[in-house]
């Protein structure tokens, strides 16, 4: 994982963006332990890379998930939840079968999450420099 905020490239696109995104399994099962927690963390680690995302910090908890990831401006946070959620759910419902009696056999986690932004610059930053360079 990175350890920090750096300014990402595409081809048209210099960027400074993070996502926190948290998010809980359904009915808020404490299922994120021992070999379940090592394993959703390598899904989301593999799946950011695939996705040429960065992976700037990961933590869980006995009943939720924090991600800390950069991503250019074409992957919204809701595509990155989404997915995120979608991929994580899947093989960890396919390789621990006793997760589809606690949490459904359907999905693994809430519809919900929770979504933060972060960049290299303060929402005062930016207001203060728009305001300054207004009439000039």
């Amino acid at each position: 994982m990175a350890s920090g905020l750096q300014v990402g490239k595409t081809r048209y696109t210099h960027y400074s963006i993070a996502y926190h995104l948290v998010w809980i399994p359904k009915y808020r099962r404490r299922i994120l332990t021992g070999e379940v927690q090592v394993e959703t963390k390598r899904l989301i680690a593999e799946w950011c890379e695939k996705q040429g995302l960065t992976l700037l910090a990961m933590e869980t908890d006995i009943d939720h998930i924090h991600v800390f990831v950069s991503a250019p401006p074409r992957c919204s946070p809701a595509l990155i939840a989404n997915l995120l959620k979608g991929y994580s759910s899947r093989f960890l419902r396919e390789r621990f079968p006793h997760l589809k009696k606690g949490c459904g056999k359907d999905h693994l986690w809430t519809s919900s999450y929770y979504v933060g932004t972060a960049g290299s610059v303060s929402a005062e930053t930016i207001t203060r420099y728009i305001t300054e360079c207004q009439g000039k």
